[in-house]
């Protein structure tokens, strides 16, 4: 604890100097290729920005994972990248833009620093969204060809990047062939007759019904309906069946093959919509299959409902389900950043977790997670002069969290986009010019979605940008493992309404965050809280996460000064 004020004082004095002589160099602040993110206007003047603030404190090894706890970048292609000009995005546009989310060199700080990738559906399909399949065992020819996707998937290895795919075992579209044979052999079926499943197999494939239950279509030209929960065209399937099993046995053959790691799980509370203990059993029988496969696929299962009840689905053996508690505009993280619960309360939830799934599965990995596809997009959760903070404040808490954490592209652009589905799957917001290179239309019913924020090539120039902060918190993600793999333990007699410190231990290794969530400079006293236990030298400045320019995180022996709307990593 020794000269630590001294040593704050010279860090700033550094800094100051720094700017100073980058600033006589370069106007903007931030030299192509420098990555000094010292950002210089009118407004802030001679002020240090938040980027070189960070970055002089956030100089840990970053180290690849060798797990399935990693940062997953959720991707819809069809908004990504186009490489061909036709509007739509497309697998080589995203092979063409790795480098952004990983460019395989941890020592680098010029992408984001994700290790995973969640492809949404890139199957056949007859919609934008693809969740209706017409062919498991092929890539949609919009999105390209499967010489593409081995490609795509090549690269992302090659780059320490794994890759799941959204597989969608709750129904196939209307106009695959299991469902157009078994309507077709209804058709033909003589009046009062009961359907052979024999002379038709794929007649079990569904559930079929001469009775017009809830959630069920009538099927044309017969007197027979169909249960289709979602949509007419997207007929349920009945994962009951033996042979359906044998089908999705052999499509997670196909795809493993080709090189995927692991699957995102579609509806998983709808293959027997009400009914949690038949949802389990096929979660059950899905994860055995895979793992007598691939023993380390990950498995992550989409189940929309709280906590209490998704924490049941552990019980399958899967490695995650998605932790809606913590998501939307309703959700903890958001609650706590707009002051409806105390920062405590980000803190209590997160305990809450560990204590609600770990007694379902011990090898549970959480999957938090603060926005995706079906969500409005969160810059639009807030509003007046701290949006901006506050936008970037509550990226830190999801991607802070233990387990795998999953961030939807363009959220570390602060990309707006709520209302209907498809405002929430706007085109990927490189350039603020429509028509340049690589940029999507986006799904044709979209609406115009006016963004609140810059593009991509004006942030990657702002040391105060949501993109240069988003990039900072991963890449503190991925310095401590104790952050993404440790046990929480929320430090009660310093958290409160403001202020939310965390204990996290992993393997002998333990840290300390401690997240300032209001507009207001908070200080506090860590007085009995040294790290780790018996060291000498005491609690060190590990990592800083800074929301304003000309802001610092001081710690000077316990005594901890936090600016508004940061987090400080100790160790």
């Amino acid at each position: 604890m020794r000269n630590r004020k001294k040593r704050a004082a010279l860090l700033l004095a550094g800094l100051l100097l720094t700017q100073t002589a980058c600033a006589e160099e370069n106007v903007s602040g931030t030299e192509e290729g420098t990555g000094n993110g010292i950002a210089e206007s009118a407004e802030a003047g001679t002020q240090v920005s938040a980027l070189a603030a960070m970055q002089a404190v956030n100089t840990g090894e970053r180290v690849n994972a060798a797990d399935n706890y990693r940062t997953w970048y959720e991707v819809f292609v069809y908004s990504f990248y186009d490489s061909d000009g036709d509007g739509i995005g497309d697998l080589p546009g995203l092979t063409e833009k790795l480098d952004y989310i990983n460019d395989g060199d941890p020592s680098t700080d010029t992408d984001l620093g994700c290790d995973g990738i969640w492809l949404m559906p890139v199957m056949p399909s007859t919609t934008y969204h693809k969740y209706d399949v017409t062919d498991y065992r092929d890539i949609d020819p919009q999105y390209g060809t499967l010489a593409d996707f081995e490609t795509f998937v090549e690269e992302c290895h090659g780059r320490g990047v794994n890759v799941i795919i959204d597989l969608v075992m709750n129904h196939s579209s209307s106009q695959h062939t299991w469902f157009q044979t078994a309507a077709e052999y209804l058709r033909m079926l003589s009046e009062g007759a009961d359907p052979d499943p024999e002379a038709c197999p794929y007649v079990d494939y569904y559930f079929f019904s001469r009775e017009k239950e809830s959630g069920y279509c009538e099927l044309p030209g017969t007197d027979w309906y169909y249960e289709a929960q979602f949509w007419s065209e997207m007929p349920d399937l009945n994962l009951g069946s033996e042979a359906v099993r044998e089908e999705f046995a052999d499509i997670v053959d196909f795809w493993l093959e080709l090189g995927v790691d692991g699957f995102r799980l579609d509806g998983a509370k709808e293959y027997y919509s009400g009914n949690t203990d038949a949802n389990v059993e096929v979660l059950s029988w899905f994860d055995d299959m895979v793992r007598e496969k691939k023993p380390d696929a990950y498995i992550v299962a989409e189940v929309w409902t709280d906590m209490l009840t998704y924490a049941k689905y552990y019980a399958s053996g899967i490695d995650s389900c998605f932790d809606f508690a913590f998501a939307d505009q309703t959700g903890t993280i958001a609650n706590a950043v707009k002051g409806t619960a105390g920062a405590l309360s980000y803190g209590r939830a997160l305990e809450s977790v560990q204590e609600t799934i770990a007694p379902y599965n011990a090898n549970y990995i959480d999957a938090p997670f603060y926005t995706n596809h079906d969500m409005g997009r969160s810059a639009g959760y807030y509003a007046g002069e701290n949006s901006e903070r506050q936008t970037k404040i509550a990226e830190a808490m999801n991607l802070l969290m233990t387990g795998s954490a999953f961030l939807y592209y363009g959220e570390e652009l602060g990309m707006k986009g709520s209302g209907k589905d498809e405002n929430k799957r706007a085109p990927m917001y490189w350039s603020k010019d429509a028509g340049a290179q690589g940029m999507c239309d986006g799904p044709v019913d979209m609406d115009h979605v006016s963004m609140k924020f810059d593009s991509l090539a004006e942030q990657q120039e702002d040391g105060n940008s949501i993109y240069q902060f988003v990039k900072q918190t991963i890449g503190i993600r991925n310095t401590y493992p104790a952050i993404s793999h440790g046990t929480v333990t929320v430090e009660d007699s310093v958290s409160g309404d403001a202020v939310c410190v965390l204990r996290k231990s992993y393997e002998g290794e333990e840290v300390l965050l401690a997240f300032n969530l209001s507009e207001s400079e908070q200080t506090v006293d860590l007085s009995g809280l040294a790290l780790p236990e018996g060291e000498e030298s005491g609690m060190q400045l590990g990592g800083a996460l800074l929301t304003g320019a000309g802001e610092q995180i001081a710690l000077d022996g316990t005594t901890l000064l936090l600016p508004p709307y940061s987090v400080a990593v100790l160790k």
